[in-house]
Formats: structure tokens, C-alpha cells, sequence
């Protein structure tokens, strides 16, 4: 298990320092280029979800937050010995306490990621963190033959 709380604080650093590296970089609202058409790094502060949904509900995002990171500790204990849902878990958690920790300490979540050739909504690396942990965990449950039985 000490395995995963590296990786999940690990994570948790890359993300902070990646914002912090945003923050006082770009101009809030501001974009950079980084491959043309594809990519670029904008300064974004949310505070809603994604496409800023429930925008300014913040009440609501510390405490779906505080439960969420209650049930993927529990599932991480639990489902111990299955890697595929112990790493999937453990970027859940990593994405979940990246983003808490923006809505505590500033009030909002500084997203960076701008995806160019698509109409997307811009995200961080946390949220990366919590899309990859979700691919990992259907990826354990697709291949659970404990299901079939």
C-alpha cells in the first residue's frame, strides 16, 4: 500500500507545482501555444465543475469531496491485492485532493489544459488524474471474472 500514497502524493505535488507554474506565468485568462492547433496552456479559474457547472456552490464541492475521498479510501482498503482498481483508486484520490485543495485554499480551481482542436472544456492535471483512474478502474471491472460468478 505504501506504494500508492507515494504515487497519490506524488501526483498531488506535480499538480500543485503545474498551477502554481501557471499562476504566475500566464495572465488569468490568457493563452500560450505549446503545439499549434492541438495544444495550449490558459490561465482558467473555476469555480464550478466541469463546463462550470454549479458554479459558486462551493459548500457543495467540499463536501462531495469529503465523501468521496471517505468511500475511495474504504475501496482502496478493500480491493486491496487487485492493482488495476488500487492504481485507479489511487489517481481518483490524487485528482480528488488536487482539486480540494485549490477550492480550500483559494476558492476555486485553477484549470490549464486547452485542448484546440475540439470544443472541450479546460481542465488540469488533476482532472487527468481522475479520467485516468476511471479508464483503470472499468478496465479492472471489465476483466473482474468475480462478476461472471
Amino acid at each position: 500500500m505504501w506504494i500508492y500514497l507515494i504515487l497519490m502524493v506524488a501526483l498531488v505535488v506535480i499538480d500543485q507545482v503545474i498551477k502554481a507554474a501557471i499562476v504566475s506565468h500566464i495572465a488569468l485568462g490568457a493563452s500560450t501555444s505549446i503545439v499549434t492547433g492541438l495544444l495550449s496552456l490558459t490561465n482558467l479559474h473555476n469555480n464550478g465543475a466541469a463546463w462550470s457547472i454549479l458554479e459558486g456552490k462551493m459548500w457543495f464541492f467540499y463536501l462531495i469531496s469529503v465523501i468521496a475521498l471517505i468511500v475511495m479510501g474504504y475501496l482502496l482498503w478493500r480491493l486491496r491485492g487487485k492493482w488495476l482498481y488500487e492504481v485507479g483508486i489511487s489517481l481518483m484520490i490524487a485528482g480528488t485532493l488536487g482539486n480540494f485543495i485549490d477550492r480550500l485554499r483559494i476558492g476555486y480551481v485553477v484549470d490549464m489544459f486547452q485542448l484546440d482542436f475540439i470544443n472541450f472544456p479546460i481542465f488540469n492535471f488533476a482532472d487527468s488524474c481522475l479520467t485516468v483512474g476511471v479508464i483503470f478502474i472499468l478496465i479492472g471491472v471489465l476483466r473482474d471474472d468475480s462478476f461472471e460468478k
